[in-house]
């Protein structure tokens, strides 16, 4: 037989060599290596089923679809599928692996039964960890074997602020070697940092439009985060500014205007039932604009939730033609990434990766195809999960060289006072201004007030090896408890470590917990460590099975389910009360927020900044 480059990651001269071969394979004049003959097959394309379908595989690719008995050539091994019917292998547009919490081979072991066979990794959760490693970081697992495709879009978010550092920093050079490097990276993942795009003033404008530019040059897409962007000069400016889709929008009438602007629509599960009913209401007949993204999903929710085919079913509960949901996330996501050579269709030339169907109107998945093998049978995951021993790089990275202490966290008074005005922040607020708050002094230090629902927060930076410690009081959040606090190394986009607690012993005793483990989460209680979660790859990720790592989140959940949390009854009921885990979102800096908490940096000082305007402000006066 002839010899085949590996075709794991996708290089230009291998490319053209396996396409060489392919085409040989299609006119019958070489052997393919198997055949799947199923009972009918949907055409993306043009939205068409067809019967009795031979779909022929040579390597990892398709060379030949078409009706069973007519392609000309000798195939090794024939399988016979004739109950089932055919789709594409589904795609993420925007999704965030790391957000599983599982390292990428070990995440494709838990999507691939659920039909998810390519993903678009928005990359700037590890990159903020490690940058120079990042693209590495991604192809591993493809290297070593994993089936499933992933797709890098270096983060812009790198640092999200220019009032954050640490682990990585993107810019021009950066995205131009990223995208010479390999035609797996797909172009720039989601520009958050809006103030730095329209405002020439603003510290990361040159930085943002560098790595913009480098991504024109090289046709890549430039994907856009729109969050809060309802007026129509915003959106219009956004749209102008070259950024492609949005995916943060809540309401039919955002989507309406957006979809107007030429925004290519990412629908996420939060928004998508009212979004799906008011288009379908409208009249909308093409649905070519718009995709189904997951963004963040842990391993404990896609057990109990689904992954990518969790977002079709909704889809389909909420009046759209299974078809058209299948393409949203099929056809229209490799159309948007310009990735359609390689993934998106059931076509010559592609990876051969199926869902096979046994209930297509309940998108029921009896099995998964993915580089020309079945992967998945009955929800059960049939391939070998590759043996990665991740270097010091991926599991050495909190990079804190001391033991933080109580004092660490105090927040001292002016002498003589026996009260300080307090900035005061709750989790996601983007109002213009902080909360100010008239907070009690004892023994020389501003106190927590439990009675007011008012504990103190803060960002550890776990980048320089200082740990600097940056805090403030925080409104509705954090435990009631005495001598609790609560840690983790996941909080949104940088990736410092953010700790919650109720004393300042237990909040040094959380974070020193991990740097012991190297990430993930710690609770300590009553003043002794009484929950960890390890993730010890970037601090984000876990390098074992979905269900080892749900097994330690049952355990902290039920540790945390012991503990009086503080919340706010008018404030996003639907987090609140219970264990804060939303909390590592309370920590983004990009649009639509305001006033943040930042780990120390020269242009904030105390860590309180506003990134839309890059004004400070004291915590205490």
């Amino acid at each position: 037989m002839t010899h085949l480059p590996p075709d794991l990651l996708l290089d230009a001269a291998d490319e053209v060599a396996i396409r060489q071969d392919l085409t040989l394979v299609a006119l019958g004049k070489r052997p393919a290596d198997r055949s799947l003959r199923v009972g009918r097959l949907l055409d993306v394309h043009a939205r068409r089923w067809h019967e009795d379908q031979e779909i022929v595989i040579r390597g990892r690719r398709i060379a030949w679809v078409g009706p069973a008995g007519v392609w000309p050539g000798e195939v090794g091994e024939r399988v016979h599928e004739p109950a089932l019917s055919a789709v594409p292998g589904f795609g993420e547009v925007h999704k965030h692996i790391e957000s599983s919490h599982l390292t990428p081979e070990w995440e494709a072991a838990l999507v691939l039964p659920h039909g998810c066979t390519w993903t678009c990794e928005a990359s700037h959760e590890f990159s903020n960890v490690d940058g120079p490693h990042n693209l590495e970081f991604w192809l591993t697992a493809r290297r070593a074997g994993s089936p499933a495709k992933i797709f890098p879009l270096p983060g812009s978010a790198v640092p999200p602020t220019a009032y954050e550092w640490g682990g990585g920093h993107f810019g021009y050079a950066e995205q131009r070697q990223f995208l010479a490097q390999s035609l797996q990276v797909a172009g720039l993942d989601e520009v958050m940092d809006w103030p730095a795009v329209w405002n020439p003033e603003n510290p990361s404008y040159q930085r943002l439009w560098g790595m913009i530019r480098a991504t024109f040059e090289q046709r890549g897409v430039v994907e856009g985060h729109a969050a809060g962007l309802r007026g129509l000069p915003e959106i219009n400016a956004f749209a102008a500014a070259g950024m492609a889709s949005d995916h943060e929008a809540w309401t039919p009438d955002e989507v309406r205007d957006k979809l107007r602007r030429g925004l290519f629509m990412q629908l996420r599960p939060h928004s998508l039932p009212d979004i799906v009913k008011a288009m379908r209401a409208d009249g909308l007949a093409d649905w070519s604009q718009f995709a189904l993204a997951t963004d963040d999903r842990s391993a404990t929710d896609t057990l109990k939730l689904g992954a990518t085919d969790h977002n079709v079913r909704l889809a389909i509960e909420n009046g759209l033609a299974p078809e058209i949901a299948i393409q949203l996330v099929t056809i229209n996501p490799a159309r948007h990434m310009r990735l359609t050579p390689w993934v998106g269709a059931v076509a010559p030339g592609r990876y051969a990766d199926l869902v096979l169907l046994d209930d297509v109107e309940k998108l029921s998945i009896a099995s998964v195809w993915a580089d020309g093998n079945e992967v998945a049978r009955d929800g059960r995951y049939l391939a070998p999960v590759p043996s990665i021993d991740w270097p010091a790089w991926a599991t050495r990275t909190v990079n804190i060289k001391r033991r933080l202490t109580a004092a660490d966290f105090v927040i001292p008074a002016a002498p003589g006072r026996a009260t300080m005005q307090a900035a005061v922040l709750r989790p996601f607020h983007w109002a213009d201004d902080f909360i100010t708050m008239e907070m009690p002094v004892a023994d020389g230090e501003v106190q927590r007030d439990s009675a007011r629902n008012v504990t103190k927060f803060a960002i550890v930076d776990r980048f320089s090896g200082e740990g600097k410690v940056a805090k403030m009081f925080w409104l509705g959040t954090g435990p009631r408890d005495a001598e609790t606090a609560l840690a983790a190394s996941l909080g949104h986009d940088k990736h410092n470590i953010w700790v919650v607690g109720s004393s300042d012993a237990a909040m040094a005793r959380a974070v020193n917990a991990l740097t012991d483990t190297q990430g993930g989460w710690a609770l300590v209680r009553g003043g002794e460590l009484a929950a960890t979660v390890t993730y010890e790859v970037g601090g984000l990720m876990s390098c074992r099975p979905a269900a080892e790592l749900d097994r330690d989140m049952q355990a902290l959940y039920a540790a945390g389910a012991r503990v009086d949390w503080m919340y706010e009854p008018t404030f996003s009921p639907r987090w609140w009360p219970g264990f804060p885990e939303r909390l590592a979102f309370a920590t983004l800096t990009c649009a639509p927020w305001r006033w943040v908490l930042v780990a120390p940096s020269p242009l904030a000082p105390e860590g309180l900044v506003n990134v839309a305007t890059g004004r400070t402000h004291p915590i205490v006066w």
